[in-house]
């Protein structure tokens, strides 16, 4: 069972609030988190800094898995691989905080699901000696704050982002100042999270490019099945999460409906294209599906892929 709490800024635990995230910090050497810990971290972070660095004869402490067959096979004797594990890095969470990311149809807000990300994976580096920064935007830059290790510094994180007020509207989101930050403030070659619904202004796809071209980044994307899929409901109002405006719908119109679906189908094909020509791998997050659950699917499509391409280079 986990056991779920919060941390104020000098280490006192408190209560989660109402719409506090459902994962901030793990009591416990033996949960999901630690296994994740453990078995899957070189698959999460393959590529990202974390690479093979060198060769060496197997000893009886080694893990099989990082045994080099085809070098053991030219070599006669049992070789594993080396990682640059003890090489510290950086990373850096560039974060969506705009109103559409206060959307949720299901179990949580969209937001909820960035803080549970957030605090999975800082805690995940930082166990690991590497440092977490981040940048807080909703329709501006709202705080950056630098890369630091330990403990204290993900209790921070997560603190700064549950007191981070919600804007009840906005003007349409534009993540290119975002972006734009993080090619600015990152100086030294870091692992970026970008994480949000992608709900933006068009032009961020270039700077997304070239923030890949300097480092090594990973877009997350929240979504909510409700963007996706309208269910027969009858007669609703429909929102709009960042300027309020609202419009009455009879989701009982067959047409509407498909009409709606198409909609968030060519935007979704469209978000593929540029998530493609910027190079970067993609993390979707649903609101309604367990936070471990999609990071280990990731952890292995990733796993896969990589076995694939080395394979395909015998």
């Amino acid at each position: 069972m986990l056991v779920v709490f919060g941390y104020d800024h000098v280490g006192h635990q408190v209560g989660l609030p109402q719409h506090g995230c459902r994962l901030l910090y793990l009591r416990g050497d033996h949960t999901a988190v630690d296994g994740l810990l453990q078995g899957d971290y070189r698959s999460l972070f393959y590529g990202f800094g974390v690479d093979f660095a060198d060769l060496r004869e197997y000893q009886p402490e080694d893990d099989i898995r990082y045994i080099d067959w085809n070098v053991t096979a030219r070599m006669g004797t049992p070789y594993v691989r080396q990682y640059m594990e003890d090489r510290e890095i950086s990373a850096w969470f560039l974060l969506d905080l705009s109103p559409s990311m206060d959307f949720g149809s299901v179990h949580s807000p969209k937001r909820a699901v960035l803080i549970d990300f957030v605090a999975t994976f800082a805690r995940l580096l930082t166990r690991h000696g590497n440092r977490v920064g981040a940048v807080l935007y909703d329709n501006r830059i709202e705080r950056t704050i630098p890369p630091r290790g330990g403990r204290i510094q993900v209790l921070r994180l997560i603190n700064d982002l549950l007191k981070q007020p919600r804007l009840p509207v906005a003007s349409f989101t534009d993540l290119a100042p975002l972006l734009a930050r993080g090619l600015h403030a990152i100086n030294k070659r870091s692992l970026v999270f970008v994480v949000s619904d992608f709900i933006s202004a068009p032009g961020w796809q270039q700077p997304l490019k070239f923030l890949n071209q300097k480092h090594e980044v990973l877009a997350v994307r929240v979504w909510d099945p409700r963007e996706v899929e309208l269910p027969d409901i009858g007669l609703i109002v429909m929102e709009d999460a960042e300027t309020g405006e609202q419009l009455y719908v009879d989701t009982h119109d067959k047409r509407f409906r498909a009409r709606f679906t198409e909609s968030a189908r060519r935007r979704e094909a469209e978000l593929n294209q540029a998530f493609k020509h910027a190079g970067v791998d993609v993390l979707p997050l649903s609101t309604e599906e367990d936070l471990l659950r999609a990071i280990l699917r990731f952890a292995m499509l990733r796993k896969q892929r990589r076995i694939s391409s080395q394979q395909a280079q015998r």
